[in-house]
């Protein structure tokens, strides 16, 4: 697998814990059926014909300075297995709700289970990318990019201000929900370079 798809299975691996997670903790109550999707909010259809669902969305992607070149750890890692371009990797989490507080109530369940559950492991990372098989693979399906994550992937809520917030939803152009910032730190891009 082209190490380019490691962003795309950590928003997968993100996704199937919430998915899995919330049809466990509302299994027994009459919340009904409870989607989580990964769309911009901009696609989210919200107003009189909103549904209740959760939604992670990708919003920017920053480089992690302790895998920048020069770098003590970007250093041993490169004289180890080869260069990388080490990202964080930064989420906006909104819930939305048919019904009153449903919203609050599928927000405050998504952050206790992300509070508990806060590092993807690598086996994780494979797990999600081995059951969503994207189309754009080219070859064959491996998942030995994942083996080069030095460390396991830790999920950390971010507390943006009400200022930072309200600019967040003013630049994607859609309605504010109740939200909550992630950033998942470090996943690592190989470069292809080096092994031809």
């Amino acid at each position: 697998m082209n190490s380019a798809l490691v962003i795309a299975s950590v928003t997968t691996a993100l996704k199937n814990l919430l998915n899995n997670g919330l049809v466990q903790e509302l299994s027994g109550a009459n919340a009904g059926e409870v989607k989580v999707s990964t769309l911009p909010p901009d696609r989210i259809t919200s107003g009189t014909e909103e549904r209740t669902q959760l939604n992670l969305y990708m919003y920017r992607v920053t480089p992690n300075s302790s895998w920048r070149r020069g770098s003590t750890m970007a250093t041993h890692m490169e004289h180890e297995v080869g260069s990388f371009l080490g990202l964080d990797l930064h989420y906006l989490l909104t819930a939305y709700g048919e019904h009153d507080i449903e919203a609050e109530v599928l927000l405050g369940y998504a952050i206790q289970l992300l509070y508990e559950t806060p590092i993807l492991t690598r086996e994780a990372l494979r797990t999600a990318f081995a059951l969503t098989a994207p189309k754009y693979a080219s070859g064959a399906i491996s998942t030995t990019a994942f083996d080069n994550q030095p460390e396991q992937v830790k999920i950390s809520p971010e507390f943006l201000s009400m200022e930072e917030m309200s600019k967040l939803w003013s630049s994607l152009q859609a309605r504010s929900r109740p939200s909550i910032t992630y950033e998942v730190a470090t996943v690592l891009i190989e470069n292809r370079r080096e092994h031809q």
